[in-house]
């Protein structure tokens, strides 16, 4: 039985509060049922490929996950380029993280029990911020979600414009990153680029979604296809209706999303009802 069937029952509350980021303070913005215990955490981060977005262009997704599942949804409001490159976004990602794991107790987390998803750049921040955990060892991510994820700066894996009927298109990828990663040898790194990494094994679950209508399915899929055979527990799915940007309100994205999330919260025992 799906968990959001009975989980959706509670009232939603929401709130707003600024945390330590990596170059400056950073909104995060918190979203649980009332009169629930202790939840696990999962952060989410907006897509705008780098340089726009905010917590508004997140509050569809974020609800959507703390009314269809048992966890704490933490939406967060990272520093954008250009005015803050590589790695301030990922670090802020970094950060919050750490601050759910300390701020357990006060926000109704349980921060030893972390999850990602995010849209966009947001599904470069969340699988970064899976590398990050597993080479620094002092947090852990249990399982990650990304939404047409931007994942190659080299952008030598891009579908042909001509072919897809893409609202985001070479170009503006190009400029995002250029934005994001100033310096060439940025483009290369591993958190930033995974496609270039080696190192792939001991990264957390994945759920990848792609879109049809977007130029960058297919390195999302080529992405996908290097964690299986890392190793890697991989469920990737194309969706045909969906664009680049709609993808993040994509019903049937977010609900096989959710499922897959509900089989990372079940074995940690968490029951419903």
């Amino acid at each position: 039985m799906s968990t959001g069937s009975l989980w959706g029952t509670q009232p939603l509350e929401v709130n707003e509060v600024q945390i330590a980021g990596y170059e400056s303070n950073i909104r995060v913005r918190l979203y649980r049922r009332a009169g629930v215990g202790s939840l696990p955490v999962m952060l989410y981060f907006h897509g705008g490929a780098f340089i726009g977005g905010s917590l508004d262009d997140a509050e569809f997704a974020a609800r959507h996950f703390a009314e269809q599942l048992p966890v704490l949804v933490i939406s967060v409001g990272y520093s954008l380029a250009p005015k803050h490159p590589f790695p301030a976004a990922l670090e802020d990602a970094y950060r919050a993280a750490r601050w759910a794991d300390g701020a357990s107790r006060t926000i109704g987390g349980d921060g030893k029990r972390l999850f990602a998803a995010g849209h966009c750049a947001g599904g470069n921040l969340a699988n970064g911020l899976a590398f990050v955990a597993r080479d620094r060892g002092d947090v852990r991510i249990g399982a990650i979600a990304l939404f047409s994820p931007m994942l190659d700066p080299s952008m030598t894996c891009l579908a042909d414009e001509r072919a897809v009927d893409s609202d985001i298109s070479p170009r503006q990828c190009l400029a995002s990153y250029r934005a994001y990663l100033p310096k060439a040898s940025q483009r290369m790194h591993p958190y930033a680029a995974p496609l270039d990494s080696a190192r792939l094994a001991g990264l957390p679950p994945a759920f990848i979604a792609t879109a049809r209508n977007d130029v960058l399915h297919v390195e999302a899929e080529t992405y996908a296809a290097r964690l299986i055979g890392a190793g890697v527990p991989t469920q990737v799915m194309r969706y045909s209706n969906a664009s680049h940007e709609r993808i993040a309100y994509d019903p049937q994205a977010l609900q096989d999303a959710t499922r897959f999330f509900e089989c990372h919260l079940q074995p940690r025992g968490v029951t419903i009802g």
